[in-house]
């Protein structure tokens, strides 16, 4: 499971060294990188990603939300393949997208980890820490620890 939160460097080349802990929950094979939807990138293990990408190719294409969710998932996807440091390249266009510069934040979220440029990931942390409003938000979610 992809847990915690680190900071590491981008190097000039959009190089971007993978958590320690997170390298053996990626295949030899790679994993896809895309654009989030917080202004983030996303990095999905292959079979995590190809349960989404099966439930998207199920939406009606007539449907325009599932149309722009196909594009936002599909048009911006990338096989990236840890190289023997434990880096995978994040390509320019989507690092452009998000503002990621020298510095990424790696954030875990269970069966997939994020990506965000600093000046990002402070908003998003200020956010989260409005505890009224998340409880407010996480009302509906069954949450409960007892089975």
């Amino acid at each position: 499971m992809f847990l915690g939160r680190y900071h590491h460097t981008v190097d000039d080349k959009g190089r971007l060294t993978v958590p320690a802990r997170y390298r053996d929950l990626m295949a030899a094979e790679g994993a896809y990188l895309t654009h989030g939807f917080d202004h983030n990138l996303n990095v999905y293990p292959i079979p995590i990603f190809e349960r989404i990408s099966t439930r998207i190719n199920q939406q009606s294409m007539t449907d325009p939300s599932s149309r722009v969710l196909r594009r936002l998932m599909f048009s911006n996807a990338e096989l990236v393949v840890m190289d023997k440091a434990g880096r995978i390249l994040v390509p320019q266009f989507l690092r452009e997208e998000i503002g990621l510069d020298s510095e990424a934040v790696i954030v875990g979220m269970g069966d997939y980890f994020e990506i965000w440029s600093p000046p990002q990931w402070v908003g998003q942390s200020a956010m989260m820490e409005e505890s009224e409003s998340l409880a407010v938000r996480f009302i509906d979610l069954d949450l409960s620890t007892s089975e």
